[in-house]
Order: structure tokens, then sequence, then C-alpha cells
């Protein structure tokens, strides 16, 4: 059957009406529900209810950062560390100096190495060895400047600034800016717990009054560290035989933790160096190429969209304003990414963005602002690149594994969660029954709680694949 202009067939009849019954339960999850549903190949919407309403959209703001890194780099772009030398080799010793130009990149960590957190620096110390030196014997210059100042965004809860989540961003990073804060009980109740950091580089100064407690009683562990303290307080109690208690905890110099790092790691490899020390610029060489490590931008949007981690969010628009418009900033990177969204036609004034990651409760979008962008990127000559950056449903070692795993839905759902207080925000592509493909964008503000959003949306999913 062959539609005429404007004309709704049957099955396109059934889909809205199977949408438009799915919205009671949005409204019952959410004060301030937005939906926003288009068909990809023709543009037409198939569900808009308060579509044109702004929304704090949580981290579905980095959808914006990725689509326009990709748009501006390219997905072939690497961060590129340099480490430089200066001086010459005699009898083991480098009579002269070492220096780490900061790129931005963050991934310089043990993420995408089997957890050995000082895997990118042992090439490092073994390219060194290779040239026959075994002690450094001036400086080792840390070089940050890529980056602008402040750290952490001004935006961000200062209640938070010690998760993970609230990592300060410099353009030399290591190991997410966070150290692993590991608990465990002692043999018997009574007895203290005992506490490791890994890695184990003295960065923290540990107060720990936390106790073990028996295998019925209560337990519960805090783990946290004061704005502007190198000291982390652990209280509270942990049943005997208990599993360790952890948390990801941010350090408060990123730059200082790296160089931390890097002499552990140059020790370990039987390179003996200084103290790393921050310098705005290098004195004078000649200065030397030794080695460097790159990191390559698609990895990086994969980590950035489907782990949710900020600090590649917010480093990757430093980057982006330090490439396009000369500041590694997020004056700058947001700045890149609105004349980015200048050539998709968003009407400057109808959005805010404010940093890379959606953390600031400032950024706001509509639904069908959200939806534009993702059919615009659909089609951009880097779409597919962009569509392997999100977790699709079902997708297992993310938070996707368990949502609409099961046929017909695994798999044919790509989208990006953003959750705030009160917020829960999806938004992606799903592929229907029929075989036709649409962008969605749910923006759900002042939520009663996660669980009901979270049904809510794939209960809307669902109706869109079965009935599409």
């Amino acid at each position: 059957m062959t539609l005429a202009a404007g004309e709704v067939g049957p099955l396109r009849q059934s889909l809205r009406q199977s949408l438009q019954g799915q919205l009671p339960l949005l409204q019952k999850a959410a004060g301030a529900p937005s939906v926003h549903i288009v068909e990809i190949e023709t543009g037409e919407p198939v569900l808009n209810h308060n579509g044109n309403r702004g929304r704090i959209i949580a981290s579905n703001a980095k959808l914006f950062t990725s689509a326009a890194a990709l748009d501006l780099l390219g997905p072939a772009f690497q961060f590129e560390t340099r480490l430089l030398a200066s001086g010459s080799v005699r009898d083991g010793v480098l009579q002269g100096s070492l220096a780490v130009i900061g790129a931005g990149d963050p991934n310089l960590s043990g993420r995408h190495y089997f957890g050995d957190s000082f895997a990118t620096f042992r090439p490092w110390a073994r390219k060194l060895r290779e040239r026959g030196v075994r002690r450094v014997e001036g400086s080792v210059f840390l070089l940050s400047g890529l980056f602008e100042g402040p750290l952490v965004h001004p935006d961000w809860p200062k209640d938070q600034l010690s998760r993970w989540y609230e990592a300060p961003v410099a353009a030399l990073s290591f190991n997410d800016a966070c150290i692993l804060v590991r608990v465990l009980p002692g043999s018997a109740p009574g007895q203290p717990t005992r506490v490791e950091t890994v890695p184990d580089l003295g960065i923290f100064e540990i107060r720990n009054s936390a106790g073990t407690v028996g295998a019925r009683s209560r337990h519960g562990v805090s783990i946290a560290r004061s704005a502007g303290s190198h000291e982390v307080r652990v209280t509270g109690q942990i049943r005997v035989g208990a599993e360790p208690a952890e948390r990801w905890v941010t350090v408060e110099d990123p730059v200082a933790y790296l160089g931390a790092a890097l002499r552990a790691t140059f020790s370990e490899e039987g390179v003996e160096i200084s103290m790393p020390e921050q310098v705005d610029s290098l004195p004078p060489g000649p200065w030397r190429s030794v080695t460097s490590h790159r990191s390559d931008l698609l990895t990086t949007l994969e980590v950035l969209n489907k782990r949710s981690q900020n600090l590649y969010a917010e480093s990757v628009l430093k980057v982006l304003g330090a490439r396009a418009c000369g500041h590694g900033s997020w004056a700058s990177g947001i700045q890149a990414v609105e004349e980015f969204l200048d050539r998709l036609k968003f009407e400057r004034g109808t959005y805010r963005l404010v940093d890379g990651s959606g953390m600031s409760r400032q950024n706001r979008f509509t639904a069908r602002q959200v939806t534009h962008l993702l059919r615009e990127m659909f089609f951009h000559r880097w779409g597919s690149e962009f569509l392997q950056t999100l977790p699709y449903s079902g997708e297992p070692d993310v938070s996707w594994k368990k949502r609409l795993a099961e046929p017909p839905y695994r798999g044919n759902v790509f989208g990006k969660t953003g959750t705030l207080r009160g917020v829960s925000a999806l938004s992606g592509y799903a592929k229907g029954r029929s075989g036709r493909l649409y962008a969605f964008s749910i923006l759900l503000n002042d939520t009663r709680n996660s669980w009901a959003a979270s049904r809510a949306q794939d209960s809307l999913l669902k109706a869109l694949i079965d009935q599409g």
C-alpha cells in the first residue's frame, strides 16, 4: 500500500496509539516528562509530548560532546603524551632531565591493560633502559598547560568532590584522577579493619576508625575525602568475613599524582628518577623525543559513553577548545560545540550547555533537539562510529547488561542514559520489528525514583519496538 502525502497508514496509527498509551506511566514516574521520537528515514515525528520544553539532560550532554568531537577531530584523531629528554648518557646516568608533555589524554591508566595501573609508563622506562639509562641525574618536568583552570567545574556539587564522577580535569591525568580505597574486615569481631589503596603511592593520609563486627550485625562503611585535603576518613563497621568495601576517591592534585605514579613505575622497571615537578615551560634545551603514548579518539568516546565517564567527557571538551579555539578551557570547549551545533541549524539561545559530561544541572535541551542531533549524526560521515560508542540493550559488562536484555529488545536499542537527583534521561536509536529505525529522547525531570523512571522509559521503548 502506498501512502499519499500527509496520510497516516493503519500501522503508523497503531504505533502512535501504543506510544500514547505509555504516557500515563511516564507522567506517574516524573512531574516533568518530555518525549520526542522521529522516524530516521523520513524525519517524521511519531510521538511529541512536551518535546519543545527545555529539560535538564544529565549525561545525555555526552551525546553532544562526542558528536562534536567526531565531527571536528575525526575518529582517527590521537592524543599523544610525549616523553622528552635533554643531556647525554654516561655510565648509566642521564646527565640531563626528562619532560612529560600533557595532551589531555584521559586514558593513562590500567583500564585497557588488564588492570595494571602503570602499564602506560612501563614502555617509557624500558625505552630509557634500552638506551643505557639506569638513573636520571636532573629533574623530571611535567607540563600540563594545554588545559586551563579551574580543575573542577564551578557548577558541580561541592559535597561530592571526592566521588569519581567529579574528578579534577587536567591535561596530565593518571588513573581517572582517582585512587581505589579498599576496607577489609579483621579476622574476628572487635578487631580493627585494614585499609588498602590501589595504587599505593602514599598520596592519601588514612584516618581509619572503622571496626569489625559479628556476622549478624548491621554494617556500613563510609569512605570520604574533604575538599582541599589529602586525608581520607574511614568510619563505620564491617562484618567479619564480608567482602571488602571499596570506593574510588578523587585526588586533589592530578598532575602530582601522575608524577608519583611515573616515579613508582620507573623504579619498578629499574630506572631511578627524582620526584617529578610541575612547570609552566621547559628550561632551554636541546630536547629530543624519547617516546610517546598514543590513545585514539574512538576508544576514548566508547569509554565516555558506554561507561559514562565524566573525566573523559570533560577532557575531550577541553581538547576541542584547545584545537578549535586555542584555549583548553570549558568556555572554549563549549564554544567549539556550539559552532558545531550552528552547522546543524540549532538556534542559539534555545539550549544551554556548560560542561561536557552533564554533571551540571544548568545543561538544558529539549527532547526534540536531542532527536535532531541523533538524526543528523545517523547520516553524518562518522555516523556508524558515533553509533558504536553507545551502549546497546543487553550489552555485557556495562550498566545496560540487564536492561531491555531479552528478545526482541536485546541489541535493538543504542542509547545514552543520564541520571542526576530528580533527573532520568534516555536518548538514542531503536529498531522496530518492521525494520524501521527511530531516534528517541525521553527526558524525565522531577522524577519520583530512578527505578520507576527506568521502568517507564523501557516500557515506552518496548512499545516502540513492538509496534514500530
